[in-house]
């Protein structure tokens, strides 16, 4: 048997009673055979990036991101949306991830974004500029793979196409393999 495709979740919300933290751990909780979802803590903790304090003696939690992400298969942020766009702690994240540019953890991953916010909009112009901003630092934005859903008029953690909604695309996330690189 081989080994679960292992993603690492970050979470675009601090909040303690939050909807998307809530949404990534259910699907954590109900991931599929052969999918393991680790939802990667800390990035409230990590400063905002200065190549200052970058290197060698990077910041503890920069150094767990990193390595959190490096260790993992592929890459999923769920997020709301914040004044139109991604909330800074993702960008921060990416930021991170990004570096040594090039060689960076997000380098190669597959990555793909989802959430729900109060809005009728649902998020979608966060996670465009989110899958923009991880695919510009390399990651591998996998299209099939963003949800942007309005938790106006639907208890998105228990309407059941939602959450079949979301279950299908930690599937394709999982399940999607990078064409090979050409001669």
């Amino acid at each position: 048997m081989s080994a679960p495709t292992r993603i690492a979740v970050l979470v675009g919300s601090l909040r303690a009673d939050s909807l998307n933290r809530k949404i990534a751990e259910s699907l954590r909780d109900s991931a599929g055979e052969g999918v393991s979802l680790e939802i990667v803590d800390g990035l409230g903790d990590l400063p905002f990036y200065n190549e200052d304090i970058d290197g060698e003696t990077a910041p503890e939690a920069a150094v767990r991101l990193r390595a959190a992400v490096a260790a993992a298969d592929r890459i999923l942020v769920v997020t709301p949306e914040y004044n139109g766009t991604m909330p800074a702690v993702v960008n921060n994240a990416i930021d991170w991830l990004s570096r040594p540019y090039g060689q960076g953890a997000i380098t190669g991953k597959p990555f793909g974004v989802v959430g729900a916010t109060p809005t009728p909009y649902g998020g979608k112009w966060s996670h465009a500029d989110t899958a923009r901003s991880a695919g510009i630092a390399g990651a591998v934005v996998v299209e099939d793979v963003t949800v942007s859903q309005s938790a106006l008029d639907v208890d998105v953690l228990v309407d059941p196409a939602v959450r079949a909604t979301l279950a299908a695309a930690v599937q394709t996330l999982a399940d999607f393999r990078p064409e090979p690189a050409a001669a």
